[in-house]
């Protein structure tokens, strides 16, 4: 009694070493000094309350990851320091994952709805998509993104300074080897020429510093530094270097043309991944389990994000909440145009597929068009029973 599980360890490793028996198996990885306090979780709701125990903090808040030294305090300090979080917890790098286990896979497989031994899935066979956004339904917009990570080097939360100049340094020379339709220049953020910056922010390109939890989480440490921007000459095809992922691919379009932009996606990603191969001999990093690796847990698998921007007066009549229960029932998700905490003005809506993890991208892609199709449907019924021009 009076003694945690730690201590009580800690006190028999001493007593069987001042007997004079050497067994390497006991030895501790840290001190008990190199465990910091088990933490106040403001986030008394979210996944990391209920995963990050007393118990599991003892055993793991000494530990550092071999790729960029990344702890468990790190880790959750977005749980620790708000109170609004559903997950609240990042990686740092691939180690990540593999090291603190114990709280990542049941966190991943209750946020994912996954079994224990599901497997990831992946098809950007774009030939496979039937169909595509009707004839009349008024999108405005398609946009298709991925994240990607390189493996060996670390994840935005964790990764060091050298390491992302040398990511950044890669992806430059990387972008060069882009042809055709995918051929364009690269922007870095630093020392940027006012008016590229202009540009870039009228185009709705430009990625931004300031947001909360990705400063919590470390992800703007030494901003701008080591980040940028790479578009095609078409502005369809876009890579952010080294924002909350090593890279985002994004692929998009005016219009309704979803097959398209995701033809256009896939291609892209494997001349990028080709050229990262050709710069450093190395291919991006992906998890038999959890598919490509992202630095939140919420992006595990494909990391895609297929969306429209499209007219739902009808559903804008019948009110959000009544949008969100359908949506959820065609695992769609609906948002405002101005992105996940913008708020929705007027009728227009962004609609995206709910799931990442535990479904193809093919499969995806397919959920978001036949959704999108569906819901639009639905709004002309919706727009006779709330009277014309709804």
């Amino acid at each position: 009694m009076g003694y945690s599980e730690v201590e009580l360890i800690q006190q028999m490793i001493a007593a069987i070493n001042k007997l004079g028996v050497e067994d390497t198996v006991l030895q501790p990885k840290y001190r008990i000094a190199d465990i910091p306090p088990y933490p106040e979780i403001k986030s008394v709701d979210s996944l990391v309350a209920k995963y990050v125990s007393q118990k599991v903090w003892s055993k793991l808040a000494g530990h550092k990851t071999k790729t960029s030294g990344f702890t468990l305090s790190q880790a959750i300090a977005c749980a620790v320091e708000f109170d609004n979080q559903h997950c609240g917890i990042y990686a740092g790098d691939w180690d990540s994952y593999k090291d603190f286990a114990d709280i990542f896979d049941p966190l991943i497989q209750e946020y994912h709805g996954l079994e224990p031994n599901a497997v990831h899935t992946t098809d950007m066979d774009a030939s496979k998509i039937k169909g595509n956004i009707n004839e009349g339904v008024p999108v405005h917009s398609v946009r298709i993104r991925v994240g990607r990570s390189i493996d060996g080097y670390g994840l935005s939360p964790g990764i060091t300074k050298e390491q992302r100049l040398a990511v950044e340094e890669m992806m430059k020379n990387g972008f060069t080897k882009l042809k055709g339709d995918l051929a364009g220049n690269y922007y870095p953020l630093s020392d940027m020429d006012e008016k590229v910056r202009q540009q870039l922010v009228d185009d709705h390109f430009l990625f931004m510093s300031g947001d909360p939890n990705l400063q919590v989480a470390g992800m703007e440490r030494d901003w701008p530094e080591g980040r940028g921007i790479f578009h095609n000459e078409a502005k369809t095809f876009l890579v952010w270097v080294n924002e909350e992922d090593q890279l985002r691919i994004i692929s998009m379009e005016k219009g309704g043309n979803v097959k398209g932009v995701f033809e256009r996606l896939a291609s892209g990603i494997r001349a990028v991944g080709d050229s990262v191969w050709t710069e450093c001999g190395k291919e991006f990093a992906c998890d038999p389990k959890y598919g490509y690796i992202h630095s939140c847990p919420t992006n595990l698998g494909t990391g895609m994000r297929a969306s429209v921007h499209v007219d739902l007066p009808g559903w804008a009549k019948e009110g959000m909440d009544a949008l969100k229960k359908r949506c959820e029932e065609l695992k769609v998700q609906p948002r405002g145009t101005k992105g996940e905490s913008g708020g929705v003005t007027g009728h227009t809506f962004d609609i995206s597929n709910k799931h990442r993890l535990g479904y193809s991208e093919v499969e995806l892609v397919q959920c978001m068009i036949d959704g999108v199709n569906t819901l639009h449907a639905e709004d002309m019924e919706l727009q006779k029973k709330h009277g014309a021009g709804a």
